[in-house]
């Protein structure tokens, strides 16, 4: 599958750094629903702490739009508050 494939590309680009594109490009879209909340709980996997994905998240908000980004904080919060499994 194409995505997996895309996503087994770490001598290419860390899984982490993937994280973060995906949720900016998903924000940016205004995209905060069910598979985005896949790909934050997938970022903190990956090692994006909750301190980096609020600046992320603020940093993007600027070029996205705020009301976007208020609802990925939102979801964010969820994530980074739901206990490690």
């Amino acid at each position: 599958m194409l995505f997996g494939q895309v996503w087994s590309r770490e001598d290419k680009l860390s899984l982490r750094d993937r994280s973060l594109i995906t949720i900016v490009s998903l924000m940016s879209q205004g995209l905060v629903d069910s598979s985005f909340q896949y790909h934050l709980s997938t970022a903190k996997q990956n090692g994006i702490t909750r301190q980096e994905i609020a600046e992320i998240l603020t940093h993007a908000a600027f070029y996205a739009g705020w009301p976007k980004a208020w609802a990925a904080f939102r979801m964010a919060k969820e994530v980074w508050d739901e206990p490690h499994s």
